[in-house]
């Protein structure tokens, strides 16, 4: 099974520094990321779009060749910090829309997208859902018409059952799912039921794992804090197990947020640990 890097385990270095987080003395670019992930030998990259310093056509072709010179997979990741904020931000879905067309400049059919977010985690999810999927069946059809696939991602935000319901209800293809493997245990939802549930629907994968933050209150979004893959809590083993069942056809992408306090400010060292843990995952399949 392939093995990738979600960009935003860099974000403190692109710029978005948490509290508990030193100030980067330079910022990386786009290009030190790749060539990290060159000399690391994933195979595929997933590149938050808020990390780019360009979404214009020119920058997104010049982009996609040097990620097929580098020859790896990628997704086109859209969507960081809020997505469509529950289905009440049009300005957003907008842009969304306009960048669903433009994923297969950088070489992909594979957008990752974003509902919601961890703000309103405890709303009445109803509403999210009566108003989220008519946003979904209209964006799929402009992907269905681009040969694009739209993962919807579990952003801290709807169970399991929660999106299930949501791609059944698209009942397309070309809708399905960016399955984060700690973001579910973020809500007390089994990621192993979780994945059991979505595994046939499975574009793009965030690979966490997750401990309990020392310090961290119940109620913040770090209280489960990051770790490099295979020294935590998550079972990414079994949950590569399912994915290889369902024939996946992409990639393990790490993503590291809200690092331990031991891991604070260590982005190389975390990233490398845990391609190297999932390189072993990803080989037993």
């Amino acid at each position: 099974m392939k093995i990738g890097i979600d960009s935003y385990c860099y974000h403190r270095l692109f710029g978005e520094v948490y509290d508990m987080q030193e100030k980067p003395e330079r910022l990386k670019t786009v290009d030190e990321f790749l060539d990290l992930a060159k000399r690391l030998d994933v195979d595929g990259v997933s590149l938050e779009t808020c990390f780019l310093p360009s979404l214009e056509d020119d920058y997104l072709k010049d982009l996609g060749a040097k990620l097929k010179d580098y020859g790896f997979d990628t997704v086109f990741a859209w969507g960081h910090p809020n997505g469509l904020e529950r289905g009440l931000n049009p300005d957003a879905f907008e842009e969304m829309k306009q960048l669903i067309p433009k994923t297969k400049l950088i070489g992909t059919d594979v957008m990752r997208i974003t509902g919601s977010a961890f703000d309103w985690r405890h709303e009445n999810h109803r509403d999210h859902i009566q108003r989220l999927v008519p946003m979904y069946k209209e964006a799929v059809k402009i992907a269905e018409d681009c040969g694009v696939k739209i993962a919807v991602e579990n952003h801290i935000d709807y169970t399991s059952d929660e999106i299930l319901e949501m791609v059944q209800a698209v009942d397309s293809p070309n809708f399905g799912v960016n399955f984060d493997t700690g973001n579910f245990l973020r809500l007390l939802d089994d990621p192993i039921k979780a994945m059991e549930k979505l595994a046939p629907y499975v574009f793009s994968t965030h690979i966490k794992d997750l401990v309990l933050h020392p310090t961290a209150r119940p109620d913040d979004w770090y209280f489960f804090c990051g770790v490099p893959v295979g020294m935590g809590m998550v079972d990414n083993m079994k949950l590569a197990e399912i994915l290889s069942k369902h024939n996946y056809q992409g990639f393990l992408a790490v993503e590291i947020d809200a690092p331990a306090p031991q891991w604070l400010n260590m982005e190389d060292e975390a990233i490398a640990v845990s391609v190297h843990n999932l390189k072993k995952i990803g080989s037993a399949f």
